[in-house]
């Protein structure tokens, strides 16, 4: 049941963000708009934030989605389910620009490395602590790079490119690479 009041929930933030900026948005609207009881949503999502965390986390469905991806070259595994996770972004792009915009940056960027273990883990790399803290940095600068990157998403693919053969030559550096 929960899980079903969170999704339905995060479906409806999503709808509503699209509207009108994501700052206007109160939680009680959300509840409304979703057709569950705002004391039922407050239990388990007490703030906006919680919501956009719940959408990050079924985003980053996509990116494991990718596990299985066929390929020997690790850079192509790993651009591949960074790009999963773009294009699972891409439909719903008007109102995530919105969150991110109206939301607290401190608070979206605790979700950051939840996304970058995602990715590695969907790329079959070890998520270890250097790894992680160099995907998360390549994951806060894709993101950027997306919100102002509308149409073919080629600027968006040509910042994972370089981002991570810049992660990969510097983890190489200090012995953490793969």
């Amino acid at each position: 049941m929960s899980d079903d009041i969170l999704d339905a929930a995060a479906d409806a933030a999503l709808a509503l963000a699209a509207d009108r900026p994501w700052r206007l948005v109160s939680l009680r609207e959300v509840a409304e708009k979703a057709g569950v009881p705002f004391a039922d949503l407050y239990a388990k999502a007490a703030s906006k934030t919680a919501l956009v965390f719940r959408l990050s986390r079924r985003l980053d469905r996509a990116a494991l989605a990718t596990a299985a991806t066929p390929s020997d070259d690790l850079h192509d595994r790993l651009f591949d389910a960074t790009m999963a996770r773009i294009e699972a972004m891409e439909a719903q792009r008007a109102a995530l620009v919105s969150m991110a915009r109206d939301e607290n940056p401190a608070a979206l960027a605790l979700h950051f490395p939840f996304t970058a273990r995602a990715i590695l883990e969907a790329a079959g790399v070890t998520a270890s602590a250097p790894r992680l803290l160099a995907m998360t940095a390549v994951w806060a600068r894709t993101v950027q790079v997306w919100r102002d990157d509308e149409g073919a998403l080629n600027r968006t693919m040509a910042e994972i490119d370089k981002r991570l053969k810049q992660m990969r030559e510097r983890l190489g550096r200090i012995g953490a690479g793969f």
